[in-house]
């Protein structure tokens, strides 16, 4: 089956506008999304530490399959992140240590993909920031087809190429770019927010005392 490929004209932000988002952690950004926009929990970087900045570049892959993502590394832009649909498959790695080095060729700034990979200590060793479902030695095929630039929802959370993909080792959230502007705002603010509610912390004022939760009910038996 062919590779099908979206055309695309999403807004390419340049570096000063994705620094902006550098301190801003997944998780205080999917608040700000009523706690939405975030890929499944079993989605983790292959490393501890590793973090993800970046526009989303998105592949379908056929189950097993890599066609579509070796196509993708070669049109991606630099310091975009690709973003894989494999189908949760964790039992064939679709990505290893021949793609982490033509990733790292054209200066693409991660991956994220519902699926496995392998060789995992090249990838550890190379400080290529990668984020899967699974670890696996068993290896893909070629040729079922897949789509580059669709549509996509990865581990759960919908992505489309352009989108900013924001990780960490919590996981991953995707803020639609369409929404940037007010999201990042939002994202500041709340960063404040935390900072206030952990300088009363430490004055001894501890959160549950300001939620209005009254008192606990008193079970008899």
């Amino acid at each position: 089956m062919p590779i099908q490929r979206y055309k695309t004209d999403f807004k390419i932000l340049d570096e000063a506008a994705l620094r902006l988002w550098k301190e801003l952690p997944p998780a205080v950004v999917s608040d700000c999304m009523n706690r939405t926009q975030v890929m499944a929990g079993a989605i983790k970087p292959v490393k501890q530490g590793m973090t993800l900045l970046g526009q989303a570049r998105t592949v379908t892959c056929m189950v097993g399959d890599n066609s579509a993502l070796h196509m993708a590394i070669g049109m991606a832009e630099p310091g975009q992140i690709l973003v894989v649909d494999a189908g949760g498959f964790e039992d064939t790695a679709i990505w290893g240590g021949i793609m982490t080095r033509a990733a790292i060729k054209q200066s693409i700034g991660g991956l994220v993909v519902d699926g496995a990979v392998r060789d995992v200590a090249e990838i550890r060793e190379f400080g290529f920031s990668t984020f899967a479902r699974a670890i696996v030695p068993a290896g893909p095929h070629k040729g079922f087809g897949g789509i580059i630039d669709g549509a996509i929802a990865c581990a759960g959370c919908p992505v489309k190429s352009g989108d900013i993909v924001i990780g960490d080792d919590d996981g991953v959230c995707v803020v639609p770019l369409e929404r940037a502007d007010e999201i990042l705002k939002a994202s500041i603010d709340k960063i404040a927010q935390e900072e206030q509610t952990n300088a009363q912390t430490a004055e001894g004022n501890i959160p549950g005392d300001r939620l209005g939760l009254g008192e606990a009910e008193i079970i008899s038996g």
